[in-house]
């Protein structure tokens, strides 16, 4: 069901958002589950990426972590993606108050997860860690995803699209909020030995 929910939302967003809240209405819960497939994507291909292809820095040779360091760091990675999805979820849950809607839980975390779906299938370029072709192809994704929050939360929550703009543009600063402070958490990790370690 959740692959029908995909291709949906590339192909007409609009009438899959509908369904998928009509689902969620039903009492069907089984639609979230699959956020815990997609987010072991990136973090499989990052394991993949950076032990057996690596990146280069100018002409030099590929540079590569250990298998050993790698499999935490996935390990890491993919608990942070799915901690993550469920957070915005109960993020989204707590703002509707503020917005005039209450939606159950299990609602508002489907809306994040498939907020979230194009940012875990472009997670498979990882495999490939080239910085600019992560990002050419992830800024249009990214700019895709943002789409969805803003033309699902209305739907979703079932609100005016005047109110559902600002409902989405607060989930979105509480997003980029939590974005800067897993950047901050994840030097602070390295800071206190947790850092990858490289092969030689």
């Amino acid at each position: 069901m959740f692959i029908q929910h995909i291709i949906g939302l590339f192909s007409n967003p609009t009438n899959e958002w509908e369904k998928i809240r009509e689902q969620q209405k039903s009492g069907d819960r089984s639609g979230v589950g699959f956020v815990f497939i997609l987010a072991a994507i990136p973090a499989i291909s990052g394991y993949i990426g950076t032990t057996q292809v690596g990146w280069r820095i100018g002409v030099g040779d590929p540079i590569r972590i250990t298998g050993e360091s790698a499999i935490s760091i996935a390990i890491i990675y993919y608990l942070a993606l799915i901690i993550g999805v469920f957070s915005i979820g109960w993020v989204i849950h707590l703002m509707g108050k503020a917005y005039e809607v209450e939606k159950p839980l299990p609602l508002c975390i489907a809306l994040a997860a498939y907020t979230a779906t194009p940012l875990f299938l472009i997670g498979i370029m990882q495999v490939y860690p080239v910085l600019w072709l992560n990002m050419l192809l992830g800024l249009p994704v990214l700019a895709y995803t943002v789409y969805l929050l803003y033309s699902g939360l209305p739907i979703m929550m079932e609100i005016p699209a005047e109110r559902g703009f600002l409902y989405s543009s607060a989930i979105l600063a509480v997003g980029l909020v939590a974005l800067v402070s897993l950047l901050a958490m994840t030097a602070l990790l390295w800071g206190m030995g947790l850092q990858p370690v490289f092969t030689n």
